[in-house]
């Protein structure tokens, strides 16, 4: 991997573009992505030279290999190993480039065309290679294990197998799973029908006509009236769209549902516990500690949030209502780049080094543009490159804390990359650390300059509000679709079914101070997870709870924590949680661990209970 901070000899050009707030506040220059070190072009001469090899590095790969794994000494199987993670790595990289210049722009025929014709070709071209894991399952464990004590470089590769391994007992014949891997084409096209219908449609705000981000944004503006109006909108364009993403929902479900059924999975959530490496005992911990603590934590909280608002009643338009005491100042790039940069580098000047690049390199996309995708993400590219950060930057202080989130994960996936392609891919319950530790840190870092109770007190506050949407909300999501998918095994949902649905986890998770207005049965509809991961969100609750529970340790033990720290986000897939934990003295097979993570939300509200006094 190249080093992250050597000056390269020509500079990365990055196109700035002056944005502004929804309110039309400046915000800044902002930054935009610039590709180029994934290729300069659609039509780059390194692109087609890249494709080129891939379809021959295949082919090949299949020949020197398929039927022959088995007769392989350590060393040649190392050989094999070190060929397939370099297919891997121009494989990622040409769906990277593919996959972030639509993200761009969603709406763009052009783009759309392009990534689905690179989908294509890369699925044609590594369709030979389905019989690797194929053929790895049908190997002795003795046999493998032996390979791997034999040869140390070939062994640190075993938590890759062992993971393979783990799908041992799901696995189909060859030719089934060769048929599965050409049809996925098809699943993607379904999730682009979602991408491409949810970045176009159109909600009518005032005098405003907003994408869907812009618009959910308004659900945390000062005017009571205009979060009602931006709820409204946003549930009538949702529900004259609803038959379209209801059939988009039914048939990724059923498509999952007959995959599952093939492989003998036991449930729905089973492959999501298998690439995450984590036992299903686990989640579920986790999922029944968060469930139990909703009186304890959401409904406690929502009930001083509605006195704070001076409401006989909540409505799902006052849930991210900010304070009325809350500053209404609209927060500038710089700023946001200052408060961040500021919280990592006290905490490690390590961290800072390493975010810095990011904002001054094309690493990071921040405006709201027309045909953008809504959300954040950051996404690793390949161990070779770097990663990139797509943010929708208006200005609102949780969007700095988004950027504090998603650089969190560009740090984790620079330290990871030292692993190389097959290892450096973190596990989804551990990829939150990095992005929740950094929220934590720069909620700290401005929590220690708040200059009077008021501010204490607005900055409490909005920090549970994202906790309580980081784990109860998200366990909800989790709940919801265990609902949906398990509905759907029985025969196709209406509409209305998968309203009722959602509706049966909305008044559980936010409690009884809440009314829920007509529409409001539809927002299952826009949340991608669902589409693009299912059964992601519950890696929010795992991943926010672990934090807490290591910040508790850096608070209490800070001599020597920033490289443990470091250690765990270097070592990428290579571990199990277990072992990452262990240094840390915690352990998430424990009960009692999930409690620990909970208790802080719960420190956070009793302060914010004894301010009332």
């Amino acid at each position: 991997m190249r080093p992250m901070h050597t000056p390269l000899s020509l500079p990365f050009p990055v196109r700035d573009a002056t944005a502004l707030s929804e309110d039309g506040t400046p915000l800044g220059k902002l930054p935009e992505w610039d590709l180029s070190d994934l290729y300069a072009a659609p039509d780059a001469p390194e692109l087609k030279r890249d494709l080129d090899w891939l379809e021959e590095a295949c082919r090949s790969f299949a020949t020197d290999y398929e039927g022959k794994l088995g007769n392989l000494d350590a060393d040649g199987f190392l050989d094999c190993v070190i060929r397939n993670e370099r297919i891997q790595s121009v494989a990622g990289r040409i769906m990277s480039y593919a996959g972030l210049r639509y993200y761009q722009l969603t709406t763009a025929g052009d783009r759309a065309k392009f990534m689905s014709d690179m989908q294509d070709k890369v699925t044609t071209y590594t369709t030979p290679l389905v019989f690797f894991t194929l053929e790895l399952n049908r190997l002795p464990d003795h046999y493998l294990d032996t390979l791997f004590a034999e040869n140390a470089a070939l062994g640190r590769y075993k938590p890759v197998f062992d993971r393979i391994r783990a799908m041992k007992p799901y696995q189909l014949s060859d030719e089934l799973e060769r048929f599965l891997h050409d049809l996925g084409v098809v699943g993607d096209a379904w999730e682009r029908l979602f991408d491409e219908t949810i970045a176009g449609l159109r909600f009518y705000v005032g005098e405003d006509e907003l994408n869907i981000e812009s618009t959910l944004t308004l659900l945390t503006d000062y005017n009571r009236d205009t979060r009602e109006s931006a709820a409204r909108e946003i549930a009538r364009v949702l529900s004259d769209n609803l038959r379209t993403f209801a059939r988009v929902h039914n048939t990724q479900a059923k498509e999952k549902e007959v995959m599952d059924r093939w492989r003998g999975m036991p449930n729905p959530q089973m492959s999501r516990h298998l690439s995450n490496h984590v036992e299903p005992e686990v989640v579920e911990a986790l999922r029944n500690a968060v469930v139990a603590a909703y009186p304890r934590l959401s409904h406690r909280y929502y009930e001083l949030k509605r006195k704070w608002l001076g409401l006989d009643r909540m409505q799902v338009w006052d849930r991210n209502a900010p304070l009325p005491s809350e500053d209404q100042r609209v927060v500038g790039w710089d700023e946001a780049r200052e408060t961040v940069m500021g919280a990592y580098g006290g905490f490690s000047p390590k961290m800072a080094d390493i975010a810095e690049p990011f904002f001054d390199k094309g690493w990071i996309d921040a405006a709201v543009k027309p045909g953008k995708a809504p959300g954040a993400f950051a996404h690793p590219t390949v161990t070779e490159v770097h990663p990139y950060v797509m943010l929708n930057y208006l200005g609102k202080p949780r969007d700095v804390m988004t950027l504090a989130h998603e650089l969190g994960h560009g740090v984790h996936q620079v330290l990871a990359a030292g692993q190389g392609e097959m290892l450096s891919s973190t596990p989804l319950t551990l990829a939150e650390t990095a992005s929740v530790f950094g929220e934590m840190l720069t909620f700290r870092a401005m929590l220690e300059k708040a200059q009077t109770k008021a501010e204490r007190k607005t900055m409490l506050a909005g920090k549970v509000e994202d906790m309580i949407n980081t784990v109860v909300r998200q366990i909800a999501f989790y709940d919801f679709e265990c609902k949906l998918h398990d509905a759907r095994r029985s025969g196709e949902l209406t509409p209305e079914d998968i309203n009722a649905l959602w509706m049966s986890v909305q008044a559980e998770s936010l409690g009884p101070c809440f009314d829920f207005m007509e529409g409001y049965e539809t927002f299952w509809a826009y949340i991608p997870h669902f589409i693009h991961s299912p059964f992601y969100v519950y890696a929010y609750a795992f991943g926010d709870g672990l934090v807490n529970a290591l910040y508790a340790v850096y608070e209490e033990q800070p001599e020597g924590f920033q490289e443990k720290y470091f250690d765990m986000l270097k070592a990428g897939g290579s571990k199990h949680h277990k072992e990452l934990l262990a240094p840390f003295g915690l352990d998430a097979s424990d009960p009692a661990f999930w409690d620990k993570g909970l208790s802080m939300i719960e420190g956070f509200i009793d302060e914010l209970e004894a301010m009332e006094d």
